[in-house]
């Protein structure tokens, strides 16, 4: 079977304010932040030499970032071939709810599970990614 999710791409959820939560994240659990969090960086199993990255994002509880969800989370999952899974999703009746988005740093789609939850799906360029996050924290 081909592989379908490879990882968590990152955790995005709703505060009241985001700069105070991640200055307490900072503070007191010693993570790296900038704008939008902190991205975990991590080394590929199996291809150590490779560097992954897993992003943690309290954003503004008005976002409509996860819309339609009113989820107070989002999961974003890495994929590897999101063009081919996204075709697999939508023949097994997966609700599809926007359009393939390619950015330099990876290609996005959301869809929704039986539960409301908004997930977002990311096939990673880790290479460009590395260039352009700051606030990362490293095991």
């Amino acid at each position: 079977m081909k592989k379908r999710v490879t990882g968590i791409g990152g955790i995005f959820f709703k505060v009241k304010d985001p700069n105070a939560t991640k200055s307490w994240y900072q503070k007191h659990l010693g993570l790296n932040t900038d704008n939008y969090g902190t991205a975990f960086e991590w080394r590929s199993s199996e291809n150590p030499e490779q560097k992954g990255f897993s992003q943690w994002s309290p954003m503004k509880e008005d976002t409509t970032y996860f819309k339609p969800s009113e989820k107070d989370f989002m999961i974003n999952y890495r994929v590897e071939n999101l063009v081919e899974l996204l075709a697999e999703l939508k023949s097994e009746g997966v609700t599809i709810l926007d359009e393939i988005e390619t950015v330099e740093y990876g290609k996005f789609v959301h869809i929704l599970d039986p539960d409301g939850h908004s997930i977002e799906l990311w096939e990673p360029n880790d290479n460009v990614y590395d260039k352009l996050t700051e606030g990362r924290t490293i095991s």
